[in-house]
Parts: C-alpha cells; structure tokens; sequence
C-alpha cells in the first residue's frame, strides 16, 4: 500500500508548473472509484477496501479544499514577512487549525499564524511535512545567555523532566515521550537575532523530528517549528537552513526597534526558548499528547511542561505558568 500513498501524496497536492499534474478524477464517486482500482493491486482484504478507499478519498478532498497562498506573506498585524520565493506556500490560521485536527489533533487556541508547506507537498498527505508559525509576545529577550548556555548539560536536564513528566502522560492514555537527544544542536544568530535547534523523539515504537527556529523581534519571538518524521531530518535540515532566511520582523517589530523606556522586558532568556517556554505559553503544550497521521509523525513544540520544570531548570527566574 506504500506505493499507492505515495503516488497519492503528489496527486492530491495543488498543481505545480513542470512538477505533475494530479490526475485524480474530482466527482466523488470517480474518485472513490479510481482509488478502489488502484489499491486492488495492493490485495487488501475485502472487508477493509471501503473504509480505506473512504479514507484516502476524503483526505484527497480536504486537501484540494486547502487554499494555498504563493509569494510574500505577511503574518500577524503586519508584524513579519515570509519571502517564499517558489519554495514555499503558506496556510492561513483557520486553514492551520484545520490540518492540525485533521492529523488527529484537538484544534489549537489559540490558533498559530499559520503554516508553510514546501512546494509541491500536500499538508495531509502520508508522507508529509510543513512547518507551524507562532508568536508570542511576553516582551524582549535578553539574549545574553546564549553565549554562555551549556546546552548538552541543558539536554541532560530536559531529558530528566520528560521522564518526570511522562506519568501524566501515561495516565492519560498515551505513550510515554522519550527526548533521545539533539538531531541538530543549538545554534544562534547574534547578527540575525535567530535560533534554530532540532531534537530527535520517540514516543512508542514511534520516531519523531522536532526542528525548531525561533526570530526575536521587539516584544516577542516568532516561533516556526517543522512537523515530521525523524527519517526526514535530511530533507528538513537544509528547508529549515532555507526557511530561517526568508523570515523578517517588519519595520517597527524588529528586535533593533526595542525601546527600553517603553517596552516590556521577558522574564526569560534564550534557554528558556529551547525549553519549551514559547511553546507552552502558546498552547501548543496540548498537542504534545497527540500523534498525527496515525501515529507517523508527533508535533513537539517542547518537551518541558509546565512551570514548575521551567523553575527548576533557570533557577530563580520569574516564569509565567503555562495556560
């Protein structure tokens, strides 16, 4: 069944020039009947091929349902823009919402920015990846930790707090969360004022890739985060390595525009951005407990949960709980 996913990951996706052309019928019932044609030559068993066929078409319809944006993107209140070139298209926040439930997620809230998907990949096919964009404003990051965070004994701890954390996971139904360790370490930007990081997890028989980018702007962070498999982290590394360079805070936004008479300072620093503390506040705490598309891929947009992890990570530093 492999081949057929995968023939259907590039013909449910939005047309692209000199790519392919989906050539999938679009009336239901065609559809249906198409899909039901092909899997016949994966031998599945009778009593199963109405519920896959059903499956597998009704994620082809809600992916050509996706509208997908081209070009320059400006996200929030004017507050940044994605230059994505033909490499990218991007999710607005509704549409964001809409694929995170359709991977088996509860719905965020509140709802990220958006989502940028490579071109030509389908956000709800099997096989594939996109990249969420949040921001949180909890005011201007002093980045002077960054040069001296130790950030391997950083991991040793964050390891020990998924473990003390994964009872309440178990309890609640899912499989403990286990942070193997760094996919890509820490690297920040002092010029460029970015972060990008990658951790590699495993949930279950289940491995995942978490590749992080965060852009610290006047009052807040831009937090973009891939969502994929471990066995991507190839194709990922080199999209994120392109991604961190098409994102700007606007004018007025950026990190440089801080006026410290007038803005708020956050009561955290570049480790605690690592940590999972943008993410918590964020909400996306919840999707942690979550596997998309069936299990193949996890969304961890921070492996440390809750304030009191954080407390005991950056010592005395005044750390909001997680809402």
């Amino acid at each position: 069944m492999r081949t057929l996913i995968f023939w259907l990951s590039l013909a449910m996706a939005e047309p692209a020039p000199d790519l392919y052309e989906p050539d999938l019928p679009t009336e239901p019932a065609a559809l249906r009947t198409a899909i039901g044609e092909q899997l016949k030559e994966e031998n599945i068993p009778g009593e199963m091929l109405g519920e896959i066929v059903e499956e597998l078409a009704s994620i082809v319809e809600k992916e050509r349902g996706l509208h997908y944006q081209r070009g320059d993107i400006t996200v929030g209140d004017n507050l940044a823009t994605i230059a994505q070139g033909e490499a990218w298209r991007f999710l607005g926040p509704r549409e964001t919402g809409d694929v995170i439930e359709a991977w088996g997620n509860p719905r965020p809230d509140p709802l990220p920015l958006g989502m940028v998907v490579p071109a030509g990949v389908a956000a709800l096919a099997p096989d594939s990846w996109a990249i969420v964009v949040m921001y949180e404003e909890e005011g201007h990051i002093d980045d002077a930790d960054a040069a001296t965070t130790v950030f391997d004994a950083m991991l040793k701890d964050m390891q020990q707090a998924q473990k003390d954390s994964n009872p309440d996971r178990v309890a609640a139904g899912y499989d403990a969360l286990e942070l193997v360790g760094w996919a890509e370490p820490p690297h920040y930007d002092p010029v460029g004022k970015k972060l990008y990081w990658a951790q590699s997890l495993k949930s279950g028989d289940n491995a995942s890739l978490n590749y992080d980018v965060r852009v610290l702007g006047r009052e807040g962070v831009l937090a973009l985060s891939a969502v994929s498999s471990i066995e991507a982290l190839d194709i990922v590394k080199p999209a994120m390595e392109d991604i961190i360079q098409r994102v700007e805070f606007n004018q007025g936004s950026r990190y440089a525009d801080f006026n410290p008479s007038t803005d708020k300072m956050a009561a955290f620093g570049i480790g605690a951005l690592i940590a999972g503390k943008v993410a918590a506040k964020a909400g996306l705490f919840k999707i942690l407990l979550a596997a998309l598309l069936a299990g193949k891929k996890l969304v961890v947009a921070g492996v440390v949960a809750g304030a009191a992890a954080l407390k005991a990570l950056f010592g005395k530093k005044d750390v909001p709980p997680s809402t």
